[in-house]
């Protein structure tokens, strides 16, 4: 391996990339540290504790407890992103300008952002709005307070800036852009995590807790690796055709599909929807820990209640199946394979085909669901096991995108090994 990372840094191109993604990076820690004017950071510490707060926190890479200009980070952009995609489903006018190629596409590209920038300031200002009801940012009072205004602008260019700063990773760097964004929050978070478990660790003299922590978390990584690289692979036969004077086909291959197709999506809209009650709860109450709402709002989350739990782990296997559902288009893939002459070796081309496909994705998906559950729900419960509430990376969709974009990154650059006859990382 170490010569494969020492063959890419002979390669022009692919070290202009790396280092180009690096530089990205320092650009991106840089802008965690600048702060937005006008808002008491103390008061946003002491009050934003705990539930949405603390994962937010840590998608933007501890810039939404310190307000800096990339508090709102990228998940704008992800919602915008999600629900451009399922609109292209329930729209034939969208739908029909995706299969336009190159074209369409830009266009829908050009309609995410700007979803964005709506979906940006509409945070932005409903949250920097219920910061002024708290006091910390100063503001002149009403719905249209000028102060929470510049301040959601201020936070709107923030994400732009960040949605900019993906393409440009996408276009000169390596990987996906916006994948690599949050890859890039979450472990700049990260230090600041370890080196507060260390510091609990040596004030409770308890390395036996420290030990199983690393454990559970060696653990979890190679769990998700066996499931995120988890295929279903369905041998296909290809008609043999006469092209001029040649003959072609005839070969055999297969159809890979995956255990877990929808990714971190399901876990990101359940857990969008189980902290809401208690996102309603503290803005109502003020944060009044006494009051019958925030009881039980806080009932709800996850780890809390065993009923939390299993109601969080049922909108995971719901949303996945649904997610998987809109995504992977099965009378698509039937269509096509009879199309190209292709066919299941014992089914029928047509309707057979596509239930046969149907029939093994709703078994492998139901396996990818319950796989996303017990991650899900590691985040919640791995504390409660250990003692250590100071290391949330062990489980949960902080470490499952990180696993996934680390993954999705190296095989880009195994890609650029490959065609120039180096050697891949994968054995």
């Amino acid at each position: 391996m170490l010569s494969s990372v020492a063959g890419a840094f002979r390669i022009p191109d692919l070290k202009r990339r790396i280092t180009f993604l690096f530089a990205m990076f320092a650009v991106y820690v840089l802008g965690l540290h600048i702060p937005v004017p006008g808002v008491d950071t103390t008061i946003l510490v002491e009050k934003l504790g705990g539930g949405l707060f603390d994962i937010l926190d840590a998608f933007t890479g501890g810039a939404f407890k310190k307000y800096t200009i990339f508090a709102m980070g990228i998940m704008p952009y992800i919602n915008a992103s999600i629900i451009m995609q399922l609109l292209t489903i329930a729209i034939p006018q969208l739908e029909e300008m995706q299969k336009e190629g190159a074209a369409g596409q830009k266009r829908i590209r050009l309609y995410t952002r700007w979803l964005t920038g709506v979906l940006a300031l509409f945070q932005a200002y409903g949250t920097t709005t219920w910061l002024r009801s708290i006091g910390a940012v100063q503001g002149t009072g009403g719905f249209f307070d000028l102060k929470v205004l510049q301040i959601a602008i201020t936070l709107v260019a923030g994400t732009a800036f960040l949605m900019w700063l993906g393409e440009q990773i996408s276009d000169k760097g390596i990987g996906n852009g916006v994948s690599i964004v949050i890859f890039a929050g979450i472990i700049a978070y990260l230090p600041f995590q370890v080196a507060q478990t260390l510091e609990v660790i040596k004030t409770n003299n308890d390395w036996f807790a420290l030990f199983v922590l690393v454990v559970l978390f060696v653990g979890t990584v190679a769990f998700m690796i066996a499931f995120t690289q988890a295929q279903r692979k369905i041998p296909i036969q290809h008609v043999k055709r006469v092209i001029g004077n040649r003959m072609v086909g005839g070969q055999s291959s297969y159809l890979p599909l995956k255990v877990n197709s929808a990714g971190v999506i399901p876990i990101i809209f359940a857990v969008s929807i189980q902290y809401f009650p208690m996102t309603v709860a503290n803005i109502v109450t003020h944060g009044d820990p006494e009051h019958w709402l925030t009881r039980f709002a806080n009932s709800l989350v996850p780890g809390a209640t065993w009923w939390g739990s299993v109601i969080y782990a049922g909108m995971i296997i719901f949303f996945t199946y649904f997610y998987t559902a809109v995504t992977v288009n099965v009378k698509e893939l039937a269509d096509n394979l009879k199309k190209w002459g292709s066919f299941i070796p014992g089914i029928r081309p047509g309707k057979p085909t596509q239930d046969y496909i149907d029939r093994i994705m709703t078994r492998i998906t139901l396996a990818g669901a319950i796989f996303l559950a017990i991650v899900a729900l590691l985040q919640y419960y791995v504390p409660q096991l250990t003692g250590i509430r100071t290391f949330s990376l062990v489980g949960g969709t902080s470490l499952l995108i990180v696993v996934g974009v680390a993954l999705e990154t190296m095989q880009a650059i195994e890609s650029h090994l490959l065609m120039r006859h180096y050697e891949g990382f994968i054995k």
